[in-house]
């Protein structure tokens, strides 16, 4: 298609002067830009993909680096080194300081599963749906009993449902709505930033919450309520 292009905006023996082909080359980008539809929302949302030996290449220093360094232990909880590679691990996904990831029992539960790919009903390594892990983790995490599918949670007594997205908090689910024989069709879970723990076509992974796909299915939000803490 370039060639094609490149043609018809050429000259005679296909002799092109400089000024002729900076015009040919604003018109191919106007040609193939025009083949994109602003309106278009894709049905597939961006996720946030990281390389293991990456973080932990970026988390470590070399050690020619530490010598005549006076060394500042950061420590002070005296967590264990899986333990700390999560806390700096998901402070760099979503985008945070490491203070903020406090709920080491969370992240440790759910890391295993990433990448999993999806299936409906499913809670296995070969396979995996969204409203079945969060129903586990509700349990093994907050101690908290909850239904397996979207629309039990969504009714759930253990759970105060609200609308506003300024108020999200790490641990709410968050609800969506796909088609409206299903007015609630799945579930996530809200992380830090606008991130949030849910399972797509690209399987289970940290997903920008802010993504088209995500906010034009939004339907509202859970929190574990006061009544079920206190038991």
């Amino acid at each position: 298609m370039f060639k094609e292009i490149l043609g018809i905006f050429c000259i005679k023996e296909n002799r092109c002067n400089f000024k002729s082909k900076a015009i040919l080359y604003l018109h191919c980008i106007i040609l193939l830009s025009s083949c994109s539809n602003k309106n278009y929302i894709s049905q597939i949302p961006f996720k946030y993909d990281y390389s293991l030996d990456l973080l932990k290449k970026q988390a470590q220093m070399e050690e020619k680096g530490l010598k005549n360094k006076t060394i500042v232990n950061d420590n002070s909880e005296n967590l264990s080194d899986e333990v700390l590679f999560l806390k700096e691990k998901y402070s760099i996904i979503l985008a945070v300081t490491p203070n903020k990831i406090t709920n080491y029992k969370l992240y440790s539960y759910f890391d295993p599963w990433i990448n999993t790919p999806y299936n409906e009903k499913s809670f296995s390594k070969k396979g995996i749906d969204c409203s079945y892990l969060l129903q586990s983790l509700y349990s093994d995490v907050y101690n908290v009993t909850l239904p397996k599918d979207p629309a039990g949670m969504w009714k759930s007594k253990s759970i105060q449902i609200f609308t506003g997205r300024t108020f999200l908090a790490e641990g709410d689910l968050v609800f969506f709505r796909y088609d409206k024989d299903h007015p609630i069709s799945d579930v996530a879970l809200y992380l830090h930033n606008d991130r949030i723990l849910a399972c797509t076509e690209k399987g289970l992974g940290i997903y920008n919450f802010n993504d088209e796909y995500f906010q034009l299915r939004y339907i509202g939000a859970g929190r574990i309520n006061e009544d079920t803490k206190k038991k």
